[in-house]
């Protein structure tokens, strides 16, 4: 299958199911120029109940023009892969089938390697960069999920009974998920094409999907010390899902770790002409 045509015609676009340990399909795709070989990979982790080929066309296309070749993957109960609707079991199962779709390849050894993951997807790119610390070149999060808000923190007797309820149902739907389009999208035209994305899922979540969400973002704030690939952090202030404060976080965890640090606020990296030559600092 190709969609080249809608962008132009050095963009190639591949799609792949592949079968992971426990025998789900997973949906995986690429976008690679024809005319030239790529001069690094960047790898997509998306976010909760959202998917791949549709969501990150535009912003493949994009990076596809400026020489990189992109790869992404459905995870399993997402999108195009096949599993219960955005249900999570075990986290680590996720996180192993991205490593094992994203480095396993021979190939993908030659070039260098950055991972771009979105809010829970920020969250698996850098629990595959603790799995395999020297494998990856750099990341880029946007708004990832690595911090619960102080507003949002669950008091412990409430993670201890949801944990007891999820050991008898850990399948059951009772979680209402707000619509947040309006408030995450800024732009219309997103807008409308996130509503008409018949791959995206709007219902409940399961209990041990959000017990897992919980779990991963309490152990990843705790371990951010731990992170040593450069990254760039992009978060809205007013994010209302994922707590912008954990840039914060980030931030003192790399400077412990020695890295360098340089904080563009919106305004300065976007607002005038220059905007395009400072992202192109920050990014790789």
């Amino acid at each position: 299958m190709t969609v080249a045509d809608q962008y132009s015609e050095n963009i190639k676009y591949d799609e792949e199911f592949i079968v992971n340990s426990r025998g789900n399909k997973l949906f995986t795709c690429r976008w690679t120029p024809q005319k030239q070989e790529p001069k690094a990979l960047i790898f997509i982790c998306h976010g909760i109940a959202a998917e791949c080929s549709v969501s990150m066309r535009d912003t493949a296309a994009r990076l596809v023009r400026v020489g990189y070749a992109i790869y992404g993957i459905d995870h399993e109960g997402h999108g195009r892969s096949s599993g219960q609707r955005c249900y999570i079991p075990n986290f680590g199962d996720i996180v192993t089938d991205c490593a094992n779709y994203f480095t396993k390849k021979p190939e993908n050894r030659e070039k260098k390697r950055f991972l771009y993951g979105i809010s829970m997807g920020g969250g698996v790119a850098l629990l595959l960069h603790r799995k395999e610390p020297t494998y990856w070149d750099g990341a880029v999060l946007l708004a990832p999920m690595c911090k619960i808000s102080d507003d949002m923190r669950p008091h412990p007797i409430v993670v201890s009974a949801l944990k007891m309820v999820c050991a008898v149902a850990p399948s059951w739907r009772i979680i209402p998920t707000p619509d947040i389009i309006d408030k995450v999208c800024k732009d219309p035209e997103m807008r409308k094409q996130v509503r008409s994305n018949p791959n995206i899922y709007r219902g409940k979540l399961p209990l041990k999907t959000c017990h897992d969400l919980l779990m991963v973002s309490l152990d990843i704030e705790k371990n951010l010390h731990e992170v040593t690939l450069p990254f760039l952090v992009l978060h809205g202030g007013d994010d209302i899902v994922t707590d912008p404060s954990v840039r914060k976080v980030a931030v003192r965890g790399s400077i412990k770790q020695g890295q360098n640090l340089q904080a563009l606020p919106w305004d300065v990296a976007c607002s005038d002409g220059r905007a395009s030559r400072r992202r192109r600092a920050c990014l790789f």
